[in-house]
């Protein structure tokens, strides 16, 4: 039986709960958390396909404006979710919202480019989601999303210390519990920001060194990289790490 879906539904609630406290100063203005107001996709993404052992966990950074934050999945560009994932839910409102970002779920008309660059690698390369999930799981290191007084997306790496370990500490433990459940033999950070936390993470817990860590360029298109190619270049290190 099949015990990771319930297993991670219980620390996606729990990580919900640590962070909903949690204050943040200028120029940090506004906060959403799509583990309240997208729970209903997020669950089921997470009872459709989280399963262990998982061969290989790839971790995000925190959702993306018009994807995980429309969505509640990971990287979720809404055709991909949709079409792909095969997830249309409804999708409330976080309160408050910012005017500049309002959150219209599955009928938000934008496009994520890093969703649909990842989404659209692994789709062509399996094209049914049953055997994509049958190895692999993507997750995000965080599920807030962090933007200033005019609506500019801020990442987790520009917090100030003081404000960041706080959100560290209740994400480490539930990326921790994530790897211990899943127990993957590969977790590979989308993107630097990712690796280094699965290190910090895997570093403090023997139970969890003997997986392999690497990293694949994050697909965002602020990436000059990363708008070269990506899915080519994506591709060639999964191969260079041995897990494709």
């Amino acid at each position: 039986m099949n015990k990771a879906p319930k297993a991670l539904i219980a620390a996606a609630k729990k990580l919900r709960t640590q962070l909903d406290p949690l204050p943040f100063s200028e120029p940090i203005a506004c906060v959403y958390n799509p583990l309240h107001y997208a729970w209903s996709a997020h669950e089921k993404y997470l009872k459709l396909y989280a399963s262990s052992p998982c061969r290989v966990f790839l971790l995000g950074m925190n959702p993306g404006p018009w994807g995980m934050a429309q969505t509640g999945v990971p990287f979720g560009e809404i055709n991909a979710v949709r079409d792909y994932l095969q997830i249309e839910t409804p999708i409330d409102k976080p309160s408050p919202e910012h005017p500049k970002r309002p959150i219209e779920g599955f009928q938000c008309s934008r496009s994520e480019v890093s969703g649909r660059r990842l989404w659209g690698l692994f789709s062509e390369k399996y094209p049914d989601p049953a055997d994509f999930f049958s190895e692999h799981f993507v997750a995000n290191y965080c599920p807030l999303v962090f933007m200033d007084a005019g609506a500019r997306n801020i990442t987790p790496d520009k917090i100030p210390a003081a404000e960041i370990a706080p959100l560290d500490a209740a994400c480490d433990e539930h990326l921790q519990q994530c790897l211990k459940i899943l127990q993957p033999e590969f977790a590979v950070g989308v993107g630097a920001y990712a690796e280094s936390c699965i290190k910090r993470v895997c570093a403090s817990n023997k139970s969890l060194s003997q997986i392999s860590i690497s990293k694949i360029l994050h697909p965002s298109p602020a990436s000059p990289a990363a708008n070269r190619d990506w899915a080519g270049q994506a591709t060639k290190q999964l191969h260079a790490a041995g897990i494709w």
